[in-house]
């Protein structure tokens, strides 16, 4: 072990533009969100490794002793292209964790304790592991690429393999960029076990923060950008990504001449959106800045009716935020999740508040936030707010 204690945090994500362009090869823009997950990692000498989840009454720990012989034949993890099956099939076993669970704390554990294992391979060391978010699960804003990035960061910190860059009286501070893209990796392997095929974004939004630009599976962080102000809009409509996804190709090989070029309009939205930050970042933002990206969004929440991943809930929220002249669209997979509202810089606190107010009467969650925010970090405890230290100390 290199280090007693860390903490480390990394951010949600949010779709600003392109949703489904992901899964069709479109570009797309994903952005970080300033909802965040923190994780404190602490030495121990109890011969034991154990974790303390969210939401969960009690912490889950394993004696290190039983899980030395799950090593027996471990593949060397090289390049960190593919899992490894064997060692991920005897996990399961060990665990009871089945093949077909999606149970949220289920592969949050699966996850921990494979890369723990391949993390501390040659020296499994006594660890306590807690961890908490202000990002709601199953809300499409990347809250188990947060988890997984979290723990890449702080496994590969304490082993040794990257450093830990926070120096004394600093309070925060970040990786270096092949760090960071080992952390990435790690991340994704994580997100494998959890989610089966991902595409990548939702880690490497975690990993570097503010705008990345998806295309054709290749991921490329955009320079500095301006942090906008939104609200976040949890409708708690549950639904189904498969099911979603299925949803639109099914369409688009029912009327290909009609559904293709939607695609391409959407890409092309993204693209305009791309053009728009770099002015902004440039030049400095300014209203027709802010016009245009309203009229995006419009656009783009229209784009994704016509794909049919719209919802009834989706359409309340636009049509309460148009009402007090704010521009609202879906964020992720669609038919229910969240939505996203820009907030301009002149936009009054009276009409926050308001906003904010009807939504919930409509049984929504809201936040003020904002996107742009950035990726994994290293903090000192003086850097985290008294309420999540509080947390995190009290597993």
């Amino acid at each position: 072990m290199q280090t007693r204690e860390l903490f480390v945090s990394a951010p949600g994500k949010v779709i600003l533009y392109g949703e489904h362009s992901v899964v069709h090869g479109k570009v797309a823009l994903a952005v970080s969100l300033n909802l965040r997950t923190f994780l404190r990692l602490q030495s121990t000498s109890s011969g034991e490794v154990r974790i303390n989840l969210p939401n969960i009454d009690t912490f889950l720990s394993w004696e290190i002793t039983a899980l030395q012989p799950l090593l027996a034949g471990c593949k060397e993890q090289g390049d960190l292209k593919e899992l490894d099956a064997d060692l991920l099939k005897r996990l399961r076993e060990f665990t009871g964790i089945s093949d077909d669970s999606t149970d949220t704390r289920s592969m949050a554990v699966l996850a921990f304790l494979y890369m723990y294992l391949t993390v501390f391979a040659e020296d499994l060391a006594s660890i306590t592991v807690s961890v908490w978010s202000e990002l709601p699960t199953g809300a499409g804003l990347g809250s188990s690429a947060a988890y997984n990035v979290c723990l890449s960061a702080a496994l590969l910190s304490a082993r040794g393999t990257i450093s830990s860059p926070l120096m004394p009286q600093q309070e925060s501070a970040r990786w270096c960029k092949d760090e960071m893209e080992l952390i990435n990796r790690w991340a994704f392997m994580g997100e494998k076990i959890i989610h089966g095929n991902p595409s990548g974004v939702d880690n490497a939004v975690g990993t570097w923060g503010g705008f990345l630009r998806y295309h054709a599976g290749n991921i490329t962080p955009l320079s500095w950008v301006p942090i906008l102000r939104i609200l976040l809009t949890n409708t708690k409509v549950p639904r189904s990504t498969k099911v979603l996804v299925s949803g639109v190709k099914d369409k688009i090989n029912k009327f290909p001449s009609v559904m293709k070029p939607v695609l391409e309009s959407v890409s092309a939205v993204s693209c305009t959106c791309e053009q728009t930050l770099t002015e902004m970042a440039a030049h400095g933002p300014s209203a027709e800045h802010y016009n245009i990206l309203e009229e995006l969004i419009d656009i783009n929440q229209h784009h994704l009716n016509v794909m049919g991943v719209g919802h009834s809930s989706l359409d309340t929220l636009c049509r309460v935020t148009l009402a007090r002249g704010l521009h609202s669209k879906l964020t992720g997979a669609g038919g229910g999740g969240c939505g996203i509202t820009l907030l301009r810089p002149e936009t009054d606190t009276s009409v926050i508040q308001s906003t904010v107010e009807e939504l919930k009467s409509c049984g929504f969650d809201c936040w003020e936030t904002s996107i742009g925010a950035p990726g994994v970090q290293q903090h000192s405890s003086a850097a985290l707010s008294q309420d999540i230290l509080k947390i995190l100390n009290s597993y």
